[in-house]
C-alpha cells in the first residue's frame, strides 16, 4: 500500500521490535529491528538512515513510546516534513501510561510552544522544530518547518491613535443574554452532549 501511495522511487523504512518483520525486506523495504521506547535506538537509527521526510508512528501506542518517538524524531525530519502519530486515542484509555503524561497532553504543550512565538511575549520560545500541529480523529500530525517557526513580529492594521480600538468594548448583550451565553460556553467545553 505505501509503495503504491508514495510511488516506486520512495524509500520506505520500517522499525519494529519483532525480528520477523525482516521478511518485508524482500519487497524492497528497509527494516530496522529496534525498541521504540529506547532513545539510543533512535539515535542509532537516524545515524544510519539520515534525515527523513515523513514518519508514521503506528507502534506500541504507550505514552512513553509516542513521546520518545516524537522527541527523538523531530530533529531528523526535513523542513516540509511531517510526523504522524496514529492511535493517539490511547491517551483516553487505561493501561498506556500515566494520564498526566499522555501523548495528547504532550501535543497540547506544542500549542503553547507555537503560540509563545508571538512577538509581544518577552521570553522567546526556543523550540522551533514544529510549525503546526493538526488534530484528527485518533491522529495527531506535526508539521516540521524550522525556517517558518520564527518569532512573529507585531503588525499594526491601523495607524496608532487613528481609530478607537473596539476589541474590549463589545459588551452589548452580555447582561441581557447571560443565561444563553453561560449555556453556550458550558456546552462548548463538553466532550459528550447531555
Amino acid at each position: 500500500m505505501w509503495q503504491e501511495f508514495f510511488g516506486p522511487q520512495a524509500r520506505i523504512i520500517g522499525i519494529d521490535l519483532n525480528p520477523n518483520a525482516k521478511k518485508w525486506e524482500r519487497f524492497g523495504f528497509e527494516i530496522h529491528i529496534a525498541s521504540q521506547s529506547n532513545p539510543e535506538s533512535w539515535d542509532t537509527f537516524f545515524k544510519n538512515v539520515g534525515p527523513i521526510d515523513i514518519l508514521l508512528d503506528d507502534g506500541g501506542h504507550t505514552y512513553i513510546q509516542q513521546i520518545i518517538t516524537a522527541e527523538k524524531s523531530l530533529d531528523h525530519i526535513n523542513d516540509g516534513g511531517i510526523l504522524i502519530v496514529e492511535d493517539m486515542h490511547t491517551s483516553y484509555m487505561d493501561g498506556f501510561g500515566q494520564k498526566e503524561f499522555s501523548f495528547l497532553n504532550y501535543a497540547k504543550v506544542w500549542i503553547d510552544k507555537i503560540n509563545s512565538r508571538y512577538g509581544r511575549f518577552t521570553k522567546e520560545q526556543q523550540d522551533k522544530r514544529v510549525w503546526s500541529v493538526e488534530f484528527f480523529e485518533s491522529i495527531i500530525a506535526f508539521k516540521v518547518n524550522r525556517i517558518d517557526s520564527i518569532k512573529s513580529e507585531k503588525i499594526r492594521n491601523m495607524a496608532p491613535n487613528d481609530a478607537k480600538d473596539y476589541r474590549q468594548s463589545d459588551t452589548e448583550g452580555l447582561k441581557e443574554n447571560a443565561n444563553l451565553i453561560s449555556t453556550l460556553i458550558t456546552d462548548a467545553f463538553k466532550i459528550y452532549p447531555d
